[in-house]
């Protein structure tokens, strides 16, 4: 049975360009998610999430509600597998598909059919698994004998179109969507929001980031509110943005301090 559990997750990473003590870290520190700090040799390093935990079940639409920096897209990315914990545990059964930046997994020296396979392989769907998915795949991006063509020849509305198609041809568990996904251009939307419905219905754990308000609320029934790297609210989705809007409307900007917050 498809499930996600996170314990006690922590991520921190380093910024190499900017020096411990500057005015620049200051402003940071209330624009980034998470919490900056130096080290002993002098780097900064960003706590981008401390201590989130939380379970996903199927049948769990989950919206994860927050400002710029709040986490969001780090969480995301670790359940996907693309940032690795510095502490904690993450704990996935089943298989997940991610529908993040357009850009990721093409080649624009390949042609569109090699990026096809080469996108897949970044979704992690099996060769044999998308080759029965090609002519759909083609058939929807409606991209005819560009298809044949190098990406580089595309527009950047072509190769959206091309990207999303792959990516909502995948059968998943767990379905990651991050509020930058794109299907190109606004006559090919329309199609496009009916595909994504499609794939979220089918699939049994949805985590969506998004600041799409009522995009949120007719899609979730769950939200947690992220601030500071950390996880503030878990409960419904209305009770998620009424939490929210009370955070906004006392102009909170930090997470609520707790240790380990610092990395030295």
């Amino acid at each position: 049975m498809p499930l996600v559990e996170v314990r006690d997750l922590g991520v921190r990473y380093p910024v190499l360009t900017a020096p411990a003590r500057s005015l620049k870290n200051k402003v940071l520190s209330r624009t980034t998610g998470g919490r900056i700090a130096g080290n002993s040799a002098g780097l900064v390093e960003v706590q981008a999430l401390s201590r989130v935990s939380f379970t996903f079940r199927p049948g769990d639409r989950v919206a994860l509600i927050g400002h710029n920096g709040s986490g969001k897209s780090t969480l995301l990315r670790v359940l996907a597998g693309i940032y690795h914990p510095t502490s904690g545990e993450v704990r996935l059964e089943g298989r997940v598909a991610a529908l993040f930046d357009a850009a990721f997994g093409m080649d624009v020296d390949s042609t569109g059919y090699e990026n096809i396979v080469l996108r897949a392989k970044y979704l992690g769907i099996p060769r044999s698994e998308i080759q029965g998915q090609v002519d759909e795949i083609v058939e929807f991006s409606e991209l005819g004998a560009f298809m044949a063509m190098p990406i580089r020849t595309y527009s950047a509305g072509m190769a959206a179109r091309l990207a999303f198609a792959i990516s909502t041809s995948v059968k998943a568990d767990i379905l990651l969507i991050d509020e930058g996904v794109s299907a190109g251009d606004a006559g090919f939307m329309a199609k496009a929001d009916k595909r994504l419905r499609g794939v979220i219905d089918r699939s049994p754990i949805v985590v969506f980031a998004s600041h799409d308000r009522n995009a949120m609320i007719n899609l979730c029934t769950r939200g947690l509110v992220l601030q500071g790297g950390q996880v503030l609210f878990d409960g419904t989705v209305n009770d998620a943005y009424s939490h929210y809007d009370k955070l906004v409307g006392a102009a909170i900007t930090e997470a609520v301090p707790a240790s380990g917050d610092l990395v030295a």
